[in-house]
């Protein structure tokens, strides 16, 4: 797994698995899902505001 957070939008992407992203559906208004061909997750996409939703101060992130 793979936390990547963009500070310039303030947005984390989490890469749960190491395929291609085949699908992505739109949870709410600021998060993605990405699943692969067979509909398995593996990706979570917080665009905008991610700070609001996720506590940044306690996970080690990689940060662009």
């Amino acid at each position: 797994m793979k936390i990547t957070h963009y500070q310039e939008t303030d947005s984390i992407y989490i890469d749960l698995a190491e395929k291609t992203s085949f699908e992505t559906k739109e949870i709410t208004k600021d998060i993605n899902i990405d699943l692969d061909e067979q509909g398995n997750l593996v990706g979570i996409d917080i665009h905008g505001n991610a700070s609001k939703f996720v506590d940044l101060s306690g996970i080690a992130l990689e940060k662009c």
